[in-house]
């Protein structure tokens, strides 16, 4: 008799279930919804567009067209007189602002990184004391202590001008850059990183500077926007600080603007040369400024 041989049959294997998209996914809804929420977007687009738009059919108009009936018509003769007429009274400003908000930018920017640094991966006693009392800087609002602060800097020795406001806009940028790269080195910057370095043998201002500086990109995006824009579009201490002979942009096209009898398309043309700056540095370095901004947000 012969003994048959019984193969066992394939253990059945169970098919992937198909995987569900989230329902706040914008594919998992219907059709409908999809199209409202594209008209809602649109929509909201349009009304932000409206000034602009209004902003640049205004400065391309010649001076009997420009009224309150016409401001939504296009010009029927299109001139660039406003904007040349706009650029040659801002020019001399426009470039002590850049003169201005390059160094702010910087210098903040490289102050606030070795203040994150030290309070967050370089201990020592007082250390939250310290960062609680640079913080408290950035809720300080500037109004309160304008009159002291010009006081100040005029018994320093420092004349009205440029190098006065990048001295007040690099003092009042430290807590904010202090802020951002306190939280980024926390939270993004390994421990085993710095301990390695001092192995090696590196003090605290070598590791900062060989080690630190070369990985804190994502940190210095976001700083130098934030610092960039905010003296390039500062008015008060422009203001208290200087005047329209050694002023920044945002000086002049005050007075642009504020004249007896306003040229409302050159003054229109005005604050499309001066916002243009600012438009770029976000288009160059936007793609990086939110991951900037979650780089220190979370920790991974």
């Amino acid at each position: 008799m012969t003994a048959s041989t019984v193969t066992p049959a394939p253990e059945a294997v169970d098919a992937p279930a198909p995987r569900r998209k989230p329902r706040g996914s914008i594919h998992a809804r219907s059709p409908l919804a999809r199209v409202l929420t594209y008209v809602l977007l649109l929509f909201f687009l349009i009304i932000v567009l409206m000034p602009a738009y209004v902003l640049i059919v205004t400065s391309l108009k010649s001076g009997r067209e420009i009224g309150v009936n016409g401001q939504w018509n296009l010009p029927s003769e299109w001139t660039f007189a406003s904007w040349e007429k706009a650029w040659t009274s801002l020019r001399p400003s426009f470039i002590r602002t850049f003169e201005l908000a390059i160094p702010v930018a910087l210098i903040s920017s490289v102050l606030g990184a070795a203040n994150g640094f030290v309070l967050s991966r370089w201990r020592f006693p007082g250390a939250d004391v310290v960062f609680t009392l640079i913080l408290f800087g950035m809720f300080i609002p500037y109004q309160a202590v304008m009159i002291p602060l010009r006081q100040i800097v005029h018994e320093i020795g420092l004349p009205p001008g440029i190098s006065t406001l990048v001295f007040v806009h690099c003092v009042y940028g430290i807590p904010i850059c202090t802020l951002i790269f306190r939280n980024y080195y926390a939270t993004t910057v390994p421990v085993e990183l710095i301990e390695a370095s001092r192995v090696d043998g590196a003090g605290m201002l070598r590791t900062f500077r060989s080690v630190i500086l070369p990985i804190s990109a994502p940190g210095f995006v976001v700083t130098i926007i934030w610092q960039f824009t905010s003296a390039w579009n500062d008015y008060l201490f422009a203001i208290f600080m200087s005047n329209t002979r050694n002023g920044p942009v945002t000086i002049a096209l005050n007075a642009l603007a504020g004249a007896q009898s306003p040229d409302y398309a050159a003054s229109m043309a005005g604050a499309l040369i001066a916002s243009l700056p600012t438009l770029l540095v976000y288009i160059v370095l936007g793609r990086w400024f939110i991951g900037g901004l979650m780089a220190g947000s979370v920790k991974s």
